[in-house]
């Protein structure tokens, strides 16, 4: 079993027994920050482009993954973004296989250190689809964590068309689903997020 293999929100409350929750904007005050640049640039083409190639692929290299190097940027690459990495965490519990990205608050680009602190899902179209893999990711991250007594406010999930964002939050041993669904055209509110999660999990 991996994590590709949860393929419902029940499927997880069954087997972690833990509360799963909606209905919140949970990210209603979190300032924006505004995008670099060359983010800015990058996206002029490459938004066109990856709606248009229409693949979940596409649309995780040219869209969410400039975003995620912005974030690293605007922190000063003072954390680690990994894409397409095994995170083999515990194989009695399914939660193994590769996450989509992955983002740490390590300096280190070369092996992926403690804390982990960001899941992003990628998916072509169905948002919906990708939360119980995306949460089944949040639990690895949070037994990574502790294996090295590492603690964390919360660990951030993300799933993604590229053009949709829809946020989770793994905190005090519940899952919250913001209610709010972020569209691209507000990558300054998706960014602010990001390094509002990083920053508070220093």
């Amino acid at each position: 079993m991996s994590y590709s293999d949860f393929k419902t929100v029940e499927n997880i409350k069954d087997k972690f027994k833990i509360p799963i929750t909606s209905g919140e904007s949970l990210f209603s005050e979190t300032e924006e920050i505004e995008a670099g640049d060359i983010l800015t640039e990058i996206f002029e083409d490459n938004i066109p482009l990856a709606l248009n190639i229409n693949t979940e692929k596409a649309r995780s290299e040219l869209i969410v993954c400039p975003v995620l190097v912005e974030v690293r940027r605007i922190l000063n690459r003072k954390v680690s973004l990994f894409s397409g990495i095994d995170f083999n965490v515990d194989d009695t519990l399914g939660l193994t296989g590769y996450c989509d990205f992955i983002m740490s608050n390590s300096p280190d680009q070369v092996f992926l250190e403690f804390p982990v602190v960001c899941i992003v899902e990628a998916k072509n179209e169905n948002i919906k689809a990708g939360y119980a893999q995306c949460i089944a990711e949040m639990i690895a991250a949070k037994i990574f964590n502790e294996r090295t007594s590492t603690e964390v406010c919360y660990i951030l999930g993300a799933v993604t068309t590229g053009s949709n964002w829809k946020f989770l939050k793994y905190e005090g041993g519940k899952v919250f689903v913001d209610f709010d669904e972020y569209m691209i055209s507000r990558v300054n509110k998706i960014l602010g997020i990001f390094v509002e999660t990083m920053k508070k999990n220093r």
